[in-house]
């Protein structure tokens, strides 16, 4: 039976993982999108019944996790993540030490989690990052979810789920911060596969095909679907395109 575990990163970053259920050095880390809780037990069972470890770290300052959240880029704390898998972590439940021997790194990640495995890509231990309706420029607002108006929603909806200064909200619409387009000349396009729907209203597909155009990477475009997650991995078709890419050299 599959269940989750907790772990502490670098004193601050809580993460759920679950281990495969067989033997196995391939490790997929999760980037949830926000606001919102993250939930991802059934796509961590379905993951690591398919020989993965699957890690689901709280962005500091998020939830659980200790910090302020947008302090520093959320893609340095997925770096983090990968640092401790070599390193060692401790199943929380079972004061028990863990560790990974040579990990073959996977990111996955939705919407604002799409600039943490784009921009965490550059790390070479990762092997390839797959992005479910990324943000790729927050320049680009959007009507239905403009920064302004979701900086004030998170903070009244979601209270203290969400830990931040204003000041480093407004980070955001610089253009540096966080912001794949403006890394795309660091980045391996190899190792880059996007997912996006052309009916997406929160955010707008065609940032994607403008980041993939740029960076020459791999990009497939759905008529519909809306805002996609990374729950759609759990579908028989998309699963079979992404484990394709993650399992391509």
């Amino acid at each position: 039976m599959l269940y989750t575990l907790r772990t502490r990163i670098k004193k601050e970053i809580v993460a759920e993982f679950v281990p495969p259920i067989r033997r196995s050095s391939k490790v997929i880390i999760l980037c949830g999108g926000m606001p919102g809780y993250p939930a991802k037990k059934e796509l961590m069972f379905f993951l690591a019944e398919n020989g993965y470890w699957v890690f689901s770290p709280r962005y500091r300052g998020s939830w659980e996790s200790g910090g302020l959240f947008l302090r520093k880029s959320p893609h340095l704390d997925v770096i983090d993540v990968i640092d401790s898998l070599s390193s060692g972590f401790t199943d929380l439940w079972n004061n028990k030490k863990c560790k990974i021997k040579n990990p073959k790194v996977y990111l996955i990640g939705s919407s604002f989690g799409g600039p943490a495995v784009i921009l965490a890509s550059v790390d070479k231990r990762v092997k390839k990052a797959v992005a479910f309706s990324p943000v790729t420029d927050w320049r680009v607002e959007t009507k239905l979810e403009p920064l302004d108006w979701l900086g004030k929603f998170t903070r009244v909806a979601f209270g203290n789920g969400y830990r931040f200064k204003q000041k480093d909200w407004e980070k955001l619409k610089n253009g540096t911060f966080y912001n794949p387009i403006d890394a795309a000349k660091k980045l391996d396009k190899n190792k880059l596969f996007i997912i996006h729907a052309e009916d997406d209203e929160t955010v707008y597909s065609d940032t994607s095909v403008k980041f993939a155009k740029k960076l020459g990477c791999k990009i497939t475009l759905l008529k519909k679907g809306g805002h996609l997650s990374t729950s759609n991995l759990m579908r028989a078709a998309f699963w079979k395109r992404v484990s394709k890419f993650l399992e391509s050299k």
